[in-house]
């Protein structure tokens, strides 16, 4: 089990740009990644979140539900994204969270069964983002597994 404060930790050191802005973990379970991002240091020229910042959150959620079931999971992997979409719902320019909520484990049994098999796997995940309560983008990446060395 990861904390907060481990995942906050971990990401500011191994993604520095996530601490440049403002991320800290609410959330870190199996089944549920909660980011926090801050407004002020992804301010674009609109006086709203810089949509790069917005889809950089979303990733790093994503990113990171998928680096603490792996953890869990015991696996000691490079884990990289491989192709992101994201959709812009509303202009936001508040404190945002990011929520990455996993609930397909068919789909997780499958991937661990081709990781272990070919060492390397694939799965397409989805975050959301919110301020003040509102949904205000949607993301879905596909990220890679890999075994190391």
């Amino acid at each position: 089990m990861i904390t907060v404060d481990e995942l906050t930790n971990y990401l500011h050191l191994h993604i520095p740009l996530s601490a440049a802005m403002g991320v800290t973990a609410l959330q870190a379970s199996s089944s549920e990644v909660r980011l926090n991002a801050l407004f002020e240091p992804n301010i674009n020229h609109q006086a709203t979140v810089f949509g790069g910042s917005a889809s950089a959150v979303a990733i790093l959620a994503a990113w990171s539900l998928m680096h603490v079931r792996l953890r869990e999971a015991g696996l000691n992997c490079e884990l990289v994204i491989q192709r992101n979409s994201m959709e812009y719902l509303l202009p936001f320019d508040k404190d945002f969270e990011a929520v990455c909520t996993y609930v397909d484990e068919e789909a997780w049994l499958r991937f661990l069964k081709l990781y272990e098999r070919r060492g390397r796997a694939r799965l397409v995940v989805q975050a959301r983002l919110f301020c003040e309560g509102d949904l205000v983008g949607e993301l879905e990446g596909a990220f890679v597994a890999l075994k190391r060395g």
